[in-house]
């Protein structure tokens, strides 16, 4: 069966951002930042010139639309029109999407076709456990092999809480005052406009509250964007704890190993801390304008390309760890030394994930989607129920150990929220390893050593040692601005009905 959503009736629900102004210093603040970042940028720049990835712009964005409307609605199952309207304008943004003047949604296929008004039509189709997929131009299917991949794991409906769905019955904590956490949930999720979908906290590894929005559940894996830079870091830890890689060493991409090749002394380290120093464009970029052409940011997932062959040819920009940039490449060749290490082992790739993590956490709920040569695209492009994100983020919360087993290298959790060298030395001390934000400017009303996985949209988890807290927050692309007022109040809230954890073993 195939559905017409009509361009009027899209176009009826797509409106701008709410946009909110900071006051005249804090811009100006900001300006200077930011002329700071540029000026140490082009004092350190090697010589180069960047030029603009291949194709149309509007054809990337349509890809990108295409994408993320598949995924909406065969994935968390949300109604086509409301998923146009409201998610997915990271890679397909809403000014773009005026251009389509036909959408077919294909119940059967699992497919999204969106014509353009020049004729031609960017398709994304869903390949099983493999998610959403937008096909190359001139091309009708992908270039591997799909797959199912399922759980190794026992009935979620009878197990318990974190490896199951059932919540054992415990008292109360008697440090809390059950009617403020009640208020402080209410306030997480946020008002209408923040557009929530899923907030899940959990104390000292007990979820102690939770809320989902109509038609979403504990089992509906949700649009989560760059937090999967985060997941990808926890599986190169986990090979690393398995003693694939180290940490320190050179990233030993194949397209990097010719004898004087500088790109030779890029560590996974650096990778992991958003400082390779390669040299493509992103929208974060402090020098970035929407005249210098399309950015190889947006181009690992809109491209149609090999991903992991795209990222690992860009030069160098800049000395590696000197210089920090949020920049696709970095998350995007981590997941390649993914592949790569599931061809040593003799594993299967796209079940690897499941294998060495998902089974290990309890989480059955998480889809990470490929380029059309079946490429985790785990930088962004990731569907995961917000109990999965609690469990990941009570991982880090436990020092990477799981029910008695270091599933994460030791140490490794202190060199995620630690703020990277590269950032520090830019003035900017928030992002750390293992593709972590952390609070390192105290911007946040939680203590300074807290940590999160963040995405575009609004979408966070946010680990808070010092009082064995996991906050998780999913919500609609449109609702990002209200839905992050409305976790920062309270997260104020939180800090005072939650008291600090007392000294010694919990």
């Amino acid at each position: 069966m195939q559905r017409s959503v009509a361009l009027s009736v899209l176009t009826a629900l797509i409106v701008g951002l709410a946009f909110t102004a900071g006051t005249a210093s804090g811009q100006q603040n900001q300006a200077q930042q930011r002329a700071a970042l540029i000026a140490r940028g082009k004092a350190l720049e090697l010589p180069g010139e960047w030029e603009p990835p291949p194709g149309d712009p509007l054809l990337h964005h349509t890809a990108g639309f295409a994408k993320t409307l598949c995924s909406a609605v065969f994935i968390t199952g949300l109604d086509p029109a409301d998923a146009a309207a409201n998610v997915g304008f990271f890679t397909g943004p809403l000014e773009y999407r005026r251009y389509v003047v036909d959408t077919v949604i294909d119940w059967e296929r699992q497919e999204v076709r969106l014509t353009l008004n020049n004729g031609v039509t960017r398709v994304a189709r869903r390949f099983k456990s493999q998610g959403c997929v937008t096909l190359p131009l001139g091309h009708d299917s992908v270039f591997f092999t799909p797959s199912w991949v399922e759980p190794n794991l026992p009935d979620p409906s009878t197990t318990p809480w974190p490896m199951g769905d059932v919540i054992p019955p415990e008292p109360w904590p008697a440090e809390i005052d059950s009617q403020a956490f009640q208020a402080v949930l209410d306030t997480a999720f946020g008002p209408p406009q923040a557009m929530t979908l899923a907030v899940v906290i959990t104390y000292r590894g007990r979820i102690l509250g939770e809320r989902y929005a109509p038609g979403i559940g504990i089992h509906t894996p949700l649009e989560s964007w760059s937090m999967g830079k985060s997941l990808t870091g926890t599986l190169v830890a986990r090979l690393i704890q398995m003693g694939v890689y180290r940490l320190d060493q050179p990233a030993p991409i194949p397209e990097w190993q010719r004898e004087g090749d500088p790109r030779r002394q890029i560590r996974i380290m650096d990778l992991m801390r958003m400082s390779s120093g390669l040299r493509i464009r992103a929208p974060q970029d402090p020098d970035w304008n929407d005249s210098l052409g399309y950015p190889d940011h947006l181009y690992l997932y809109t491209g149609g390309v090999d991903s992991y062959k795209w990222a690992a040819t860009r030069p160098l920009q800049w000395p590696p760890n000197t210089v920090g940039r949020y920049r696709n490449t970095d998350p995007v060749l981590a997941s390649y030394l993914v592949r790569l290490a599931a061809e040593k082992l003799g594993m299967d790739y796209h079940s690897l994930p499941q294998r060495i993590l998902f089974d290990k956490i309890g989480i059955r709920d998480a889809i990470i989607e490929t380029d059309p040569y079946g490429n985790f695209l785990g930088q962004g492009y990731e569907m995961v129920a917000a109990r999965d994100w609690a469990r990941l983020g009570n991982l880090y919360l436990q020092d990477g150990v799981w029910n008695g087993e270091r599933l994460l290298p030791e140490g490794y959790v202190d060199y995620v929220k630690t703020p990277a060298p590269a950032w520090v030395a830019d003035g900017r001390p928030v992002y750390g390893g293992g593709f972590f934000w952390v609070n390192g400017d105290g911007s946040l009303p939680i203590p300074r050593d807290a940590f999160a996985m963040r995405g575009a949209g609004g979408q966070s988890a946010t680990i808070i040692p010092t009082h064995g807290l996991v906050v998780v927050r999913l919500g609609k692309y449109r609702g990002a601005a209200a839905g992050s007022r409305a976790l920062n109040r309270a997260f104020e809230m939180l800090m005072e009905v939650v008291p600090p954890l007392k000294p010694g073993p919990q």
